[in-house]
């Protein structure tokens, strides 16, 4: 009997130890306490209001949701910069009369992370990630807002899992 409980014992430490590297939003050890998101300048050629914004307000919320980590706007542990680089509207596929039956929003981001405390970690990406819709809707409204927020969850996530979870 003795030796089952020393099993259980020992399964049950390692099962916990486990647990002490990673947390339940993936994220490894961070030594960081601050983070700052500088704002996301829109520079693609064809310029939709607003995203810019959106966008970083979306990065900053999901960095604050998944982490402990404190914004700040200044002199942080850890910082994001880039810009918009590419929002375009594309068709995807074609109907029997050569018309568009769908079209594709593709949106790329150039992000430069920085971690002051282990500099190993910086880096310069692009992420991008598409949205498709029918062509007979327009690109306005709710179609548009659905769009932005599928987009910018993926590529937000994205950002997250390089710079934070490593993954």
């Amino acid at each position: 009997m003795k030796k089952i409980y020393s099993i259980l014992a020992i399964i049950c430490l390692f099962t916990f130890n486990s647990c002490s590297v990673y947390n339940f939003t993936g994220t490894g050890k961070i030594d960081a306490k601050t983070f700052q998101v500088n704002f996301f300048q829109n520079n693609a050629d064809l310029i939709e209001p607003g995203i810019d914004r959106t966008f970083t307000l979306t990065l900053q919320d999901l960095i604050q949701n998944q982490t402990n980590l404190t914004l700040v706007k200044n002199g942080a542990d850890l910082t994001y910069e880039g810009e918009i680089v590419d929002y375009r509207i594309s068709p995807m596929t074609a109907t029997a009369d050569q018309q568009a039956s769908q079209n594709r929003l593709k949106i790329r981001i150039n992000v430069r992370f920085r971690n002051k405390k282990t500099e190993k970690d910086d880096f310069e990406k692009t992420f991008e990630f598409y949205f498709d819709y029918p062509a007979t809707t327009q690109l306005t409204g709710a179609t548009l807002s659905n769009a932005l927020k599928d987009i910018f969850e993926r590529i937000t996530q994205d950002i997250f899992n390089e710079s934070l979870a490593k993954w």
